[in-house]
């Protein structure tokens, strides 16, 4: 017969609390990872392989002559593998007796918003070698309407896939609002995006068909007051998921407490390096005392 603890039926229920907390968090803690291709890695596979194609050309026909033009198919292909990340709470006995809701809701949302950021900072490490490594913008150069207008006439120009998002951190956002003298049009979310995951961070901006996001993990370039956005394809980076979210836990009778461990399989690659590039801009503190 199974020894049953005198916080078993407890534990369930505080697991249950930070494990719902935590998934709903992450999925909404990961701007960059929800504009971007996601793929699934199945049981039994130790990779994804994507194929990209080149470009064909139609030529004009004349009546009764046969077609002599060939078109190559230019298939390339990129190979998707996961790595594991994983992080550890402790709950003590005492804590699950005591049935703090909200101090399992807190747990949650610190497991959510750790392994949100974890994927979306390493795609975010991801724009710095788009398009060759060659960046828009410059350091000491600040997101202007005209530098955001010219790197959607890039995009455009380039031939980027719709949908095509500019991501920069706040400070970069704020600052093409500070120096604009017109109030900016809001629009609705581009097709192709859910609007449930990016809401709190789409600016309401859009120029070009291009939608501007904010994201608060982009970091400066060491040395710099700058730090690199980037405009893309959703195509242009892949998210390969092999295990979203796992859990599981061990006791430790000695600490009179119970681990929760949790852990996560993904991987994050460029696909096609054409279709997009890093965006270099300040990001510095804007003055808040005028």
């Amino acid at each position: 017969m199974p020894v049953q603890t005198a916080t078993t039926g407890e534990l369930e229920n505080a697991q249950g609390t930070i494990i719902a907390k935590a998934l709903y968090t992450m999925e909404h803690s990961m701007p960059v990872i929800n504009l971007i291709k996601k793929y699934l890695l199945t049981k039994g596979n130790k990779q994804v392989t994507v194929p990209k194609v080149g470009q064909v050309s139609f030529s004009d026909l004349s009546d009764g002559v046969d077609m002599v033009d060939t078109q190559d198919i230019g298939m390339t292909t990129v190979d998707l593998t996961a790595g594991e990340v994983g992080a550890k709470m402790i709950l003590t006995d005492k804590l699950v007796r005591q049935q703090n809701e909200d101090v399992f809701t807190i747990c949650g949302n610190q497991l959510g918003d750790g392994l949100g950021r974890k994927k979306d900072t390493d795609a975010i490490a991801l724009f710095s070698a788009l398009n060759a490594g060659t960046a828009l913008g410059a350091d000491n150069a600040y997101l202007k309407m005209q530098n955001l207008q010219g790197c959607a006439a890039w995009a455009k120009a380039n031939k980027l896939p719709l949908p095509i998002s500019f991501v920069h951190h706040p400070y970069a956002v704020a600052y093409l609002a500070y120096q604009s003298a017109v109030t900016f049009a809001t629009y609705p979310m581009p097709r192709g995006l859910s609007e449930d995951l990016l809401k709190d961070y789409y600016s309401g901006i859009k120029t070009n068909d291009v939608a501007l996001f904010e994201d608060g993990n982009i970091e400066k370039i060491s040395g710099y007051d700058s730090g690199y956005g980037a405009i893309f394809a959703q195509l242009a980076m892949a998210y390969l998921e092999s295990v979203g979210f796992n859990s599981e836990r061990e006791r430790d009778a000695s600490l009179r407490a119970t681990e929760l461990n949790v852990t996560a399989d993904y991987g994050l690659f460029e696909v096609v390096d054409g279709w997009g590039a890093p965006c270099q801009y300040e990001i510095g503190a804007l003055s808040t005392s005028g």
